[in-house]
């Protein structure tokens, strides 16, 4: 039996308890209880105060498991060590949150060495920052980069690249959106910024797994380095033909579904896409028959009595297995017997460049054309024919090196043609996905040049005016921005030296819309 404190002072001298633990001792009560009552004064006083006192002395079990359940525990609203919590949800927010917004300003300010440990301090309270943003995982990202340029050593570099993989992991964790979403931006850095520190399949891999999560609503910045890199495995090797075919098919769908879209960079990526997945037009079956019809039959509805034109197309859904039965293939031999069959010659060179054009033997083709020029006086027909020959190299074998030599050899026996520019135009302006990543500069030269080419045209030959003006006006609006002009400290109409396989002098400009 312990005594309550409050009541020592007034019970002490009534009932002597122990000094220590303030246990009254029971002699005391049996003493009480000996002795008559009628020879003690205040005798009910003491009653009261034993009363009391048993009151006091008593343990309340009961009365204290009631107190204690009426007391709610402090909730706990996040775990220790939580990857996503924010400032709201731990005890240090607001120190998180006030180095928050002084590492930021010096972001601001490019001032790295005085961010990074604030950032870190703010990271490590709070990762999701206020839990609407990305904000501490993207400066971490632009903070490792950062960290990564300082740096010689490989060995140092994949470990920042770690670091910033890790970030993507932890913001995934935090904000995942669509599925696909993280291996899209990691495939797209590892490719633009990090090339050199993985392989091209670690970068592929995430590439095909954002598209295949994605579908066709796959965001734009994820197709050009996709169809390059594509591209570039297939050549070498590395990727087996009915995977390339698989995903070259389903990048020309993402491209058509999107092809009125001006928002988010699809233009530049209807630009480049689909002319870069054009190599793969020099692999026999590669593309079926479907393919070749939605690309090249419009050709033909567009010109039907043109015979330079109805020999491609013809060729071209030949080459794609298309047979003779299909209605496409006999309304372009009907346009050819109306308009064609009395200009092709039943023997020689010419009839036999014809067939194996039309068969998909363009080397054959290109050899009997080169056997006719080389017998012919008439500088009008050669010039035709080898024109014949660049066309060839341009749109089945995707050589534009020896296009631009065989349409320059038909300049030199008709130097007033205005065609021959058009083509090698055409060629500069294809040149995006060759000398470029598909996007920015220089992919964005090339059509400096081409635009001269199609202005070179127009003037020698007013003939082709309309159709140098319909190329003009749209390359136009590819060339690189002022912005991208000033950044690299160049001015508007100064000359400028195109690199890559063209090797022209050009005048700078800007885009025009």
């Amino acid at each position: 039996m312990e005594c309550v404190p409050g009541f020592f002072y007034f019970s002490r001298r009534l009932f002597p308890c122990n000094a220590k633990r303030e246990v009254c001792p029971a002699s005391f009560l049996i003493s009480l209880n000996s002795t008559s009552m009628i020879q003690y004064k205040g005798v009910i006083f003491v009653f009261l105060c034993l009363a009391m006192f048993l009151w006091h002395c008593t343990p309340k079990t009961t009365e204290a498991a009631k107190s204690a359940e009426a007391v709610p525990k402090p909730k706990e609203t996040v775990k220790a060590n939580d990857p996503c919590a924010t400032f709201s949800d731990t005890r240090m927010g607001e120190a998180a949150l006030d180095a928050h917004v002084i590492y930021r300003d010096y972001l601001r300010m490019k001032d790295f060495k005085s961010a990074i440990p604030l950032w870190r301090k703010s990271f490590a309270i709070a990762p999701a920052a206020d839990g609407q943003r990305r904000t501490h995982f993207e400066d971490g990202i632009r903070i490792y980069d950062h960290m990564m340029e300082q740096v010689e050593a490989e060995s140092r570099k994949k470990v920042y690249l770690d670091s910033i993989l890790y970030m993507f992991d932890r913001m995934d964790m935090c904000y995942g959106d669509a599925p696909g979403y993280k291996d899209g931006r990691i495939a797209f850095n590892l490719y633009y910024k990090y090339r050199d520190l993985v392989t091209d399949k670690e970068i592929y891999d995430h590439f095909t797994s954002a598209i295949d999560a994605f579908g066709l609503e796959t965001p734009a910045f994820v197709i050009n380095p996709f169809t390059a890199l594509l591209v570039e495995m297939y050549t070498r090797g590395d990727i087996p033909q009915d995977e390339s075919v698989r995903y070259a098919k389903r990048v020309l769908q993402i491209t058509e579904k999107n092809r009125e879209n001006e928002e988010e960079g699809w233009p530049i990526v209807l630009n480049y896409a689909p002319a870069r997945l054009e190599v793969f037009e020099t692999v026999k079956g590669f593309f079926d028959c479907n393919y070749y019809e939605a690309k090249y039959y419009p050709d033909f509805e567009e010109a039907p009595g043109d015979c330079d034109v109805i020999e491609t197309v013809l060729s071209r859904l030949k080459w794609g297995g298309c047979d003779d039965q299909n209605p496409q293939v006999m309304a372009i031999r009907a346009a050819y017997e109306e308009n064609c069959k009395v200009m092709a010659p039943t023997v020689g060179p010419l009839r036999q460049a014809k067939d194996f054009l039309e068969e998909g033997k363009y080397g054959e083709a290109i050899e009997q054309y080169q056997m006719y020029v080389d017998n012919q006086d008439d500088d009008e027909l050669k010039a035709k024919y080898l024109l014949r020959i660049a066309k060839i190299y341009y749109a089945h074998l995707k050589n534009f090196p020896e296009a631009r030599k065989f349409a320059r050899l038909a300049l030199e026996y008709k130097p007033g043609w205005g065609e021959p520019y058009l083509v090698i135009g055409k060629l500069y302006a294809s040149s995006g996905p060759l000398c470029g990543p598909g996007r920015g500069w220089d992919s964005q030269i090339v059509t400096w040049p081409a635009v001269d080419m199609f202005i070179k045209a127009r003037t020698v030959d007013p003939s082709v005016t309309a159709e140098a003006n319909k190329w003009i006006a749209t390359y136009s609006r590819y060339m690189p921005s002022n912005e991208d002009i000033f950044q690299r400290q160049l001015q508007e109409g100064a000359t400028f030296r195109v690199g890559c396989w063209i090797q022209e002098t050009t005048t700078i400009r800007p885009a025009r819309k």
